[in-house]
């Protein structure tokens, strides 16, 4: 059975980055029926932030990536909390030393700095690698603080495959002989996910391409225990465009990177599961762009996901926004808006029928308070707005008789819903020799002060009202005087 599992340290928001992982081991475990794991990496004591537990778990139900064994689950591998499992690190520490792949480490902090000092580049000088086991013991008695630490092999290559990027060699010259266990009892991350990893039975391990030239370490690890290695599925890099049209490392100077920022945003969390589910991966013989997290399950497979960097485009995550917010259902649409409405609107708008004007003309939820402006209040502009060569308004003697003749109509109708207003106005075009375009042009302008609105002249009156159309009407007609 495929077990993967979703293991981010709590240190702050939520990176899209983290998303992705998360998502596409989720989509691996699911798409076989498998297990996917929640476990949070909390041995970094110093990095830890207040409240990030509850924003990893609030994002990955939001976005419905729920799982199987975890915090607030529960399951047969538990606890899952790194630092409820510390006991068990410093076992197979010392199983690891026992077998000749470790070893204590006695340097004081002091004569670390200094040896970074000397040499900045140069890593540890593994001087207490061939310790004998007298001295180790006589240390440990003597209660000398220390360290355990790796100890990698001198010569020869360390190879391993990678499900995306294949075969990854590295010189064991190249690797230091990394700290297993700290001074504080607590694991780093290096050791502390392997021997989860293990524990867990978890099979397909998925990160970041910049784990690439880790891996070594961690196959080596396996290989000193005698365990067979995970599956190691390193996802392509993330970069976000910048202003000179280059691309770098997503970052926060490309705009909101985080979860929580792009729902507050006005993103949708569908959308946003959609959108970073194509960042790096393509699926086969699938034409569309537009999937929920149900057809991504039925899909996703690995051979789908590239090597190549994968570009964090704001404008295509936009459109896949606008397209969802299309699609919601009236109710659906109008109970999310509520949140993203600061204005204060009048009780003689229509409110309900202003929001589905524009649920079709805005790409997030934000828009909305900028986008209804106009509703709200009549902007300033210029009369030779009016005047528009398309609809073969050349003169403002044309909208000055216009505008006359549909208020003395609208004056004197009581009912001032969209279809009653469109058959009231309808016969001007005969009346007055207009096309029904040019009629609509002129009005439109009146009661909107814009070029482009979302909806026609009559249903920006519906939802502005009687008294204020015929105020808006008038205030048009002094403009062009």
């Amino acid at each position: 059975m495929t077990v993967t599992r979703f293991a981010p340290s709590p240190t702050g928001y939520m990176h899209i980055g983290n998303l992705r992982t998360a998502l596409y081991a989720y989509l691996i475990a699911k798409h076989d029926g498998g297990t996917f794991i929640l476990r949070i990496e909390d041995t970094d004591r110093e990095r830890l932030v207040d409240g990030a537990v509850d924003v990893i778990k609030d994002t990955l139900k939001t976005t419905g990536l729920l799982w199987d064994e975890g915090p607030d689950v529960g399951g047969e591998h538990g606890p899952y909390i790194q630092s409820d499992r510390k006991p068990i690190y410093m076992e197979y520490a010392k199983k690891l030393v026992s077998l000749g792949a470790a070893y204590y480490c006695f340097c004081t902090k002091e004569r670390l700095e200094q040896l970074h000092e000397e040499d900045a580049t140069g890593g540890y000088d593994r001087h207490c690698r061939n310790l004998s086991a007298e001295e180790v013991e006589k240390n440990l008695a003597a209660g000398i603080p220390f360290v355990i630490r790796q100890k990698m092999p001198l010569t020869g290559t360390t190879t391993y495959t990678d499900a995306v990027f294949g075969e990854i060699s590295m010189n064991n010259e190249e690797l230091q002989d990394q700290i297993l266990m700290k001074a504080d009892g607590y694991p780093t991350y290096n050791f502390a996910h392997v021997v989860d990893d293990y524990l867990m039975k978890v099979t397909h391990v998925v990160r970041g391409s910049e784990y690439l030239t880790s891996t070594p370490k961690y196959a080596l690890l396996y290989d000193a225990f005698g365990w067979e290695r995970p599956t190691y599925v390193h996802l392509p890099l993330l970069m976000g465009k910048n202003e000179d049209g280059s691309v770098s490392k997503l970052s926060k100077r490309h705009g909101a990177v985080s979860f929580q920022d792009l729902v507050n945003d006005g993103f949708l969390p569908e959308t946003i599961v959609n959108y970073i589910a194509l960042l790096g991966w393509c699926p086969k013989e699938v034409q569309k762009e537009i999937f929920d997290l149900s057809e991504l399950k039925d899909i996703f497979t690995l051979d789908g996901i590239s090597k190549s960097p994968a570009v964090f485009d704001f404008e295509k995550l936009l459109w896949f926004n606008g397209e969802y917010l299309r699609a919601l259902s009236e109710e659906r649409f109008l109970e999310i808006s509520a949140p993203f409405i600061q204005s204060e609107i009048p009780e003689t708008v229509k409110k309900e029928k202003m929001l589905l004007l524009l649920k079709s003309r805005i790409a997030k939820l934000s828009e909305l308070d900028e986008k209804m402006a106009f509703f709200l209040a009549l902007p300033e502009y210029e009369k030779e707005l009016f005047l528009n060569k398309k609809n073969k308004i050349s003169e403002f003697e044309t909208v000055k008789t216009v505008l006359c003749a549909a208020k003395d109509i609208l004056l004197d109708l009581d009912a001032f819903d969209n279809d009653t207003l469109f058959a009231a106005l309808a016969p001007l075009n005969e009346q007055l020799g207009l096309k029904t375009g040019a009629i609509m042009w002129c009005i439109r302008i009146a009661v909107s002060g814009l070029s482009a609105t979302p909806g026609g002249a009559t249903e920006i009156m519906e939802v502005i009202g009687k008294a204020e159309t015929l105020a808006r009407i008038t205030a048009a007609l002094e403009k062009i005087a």
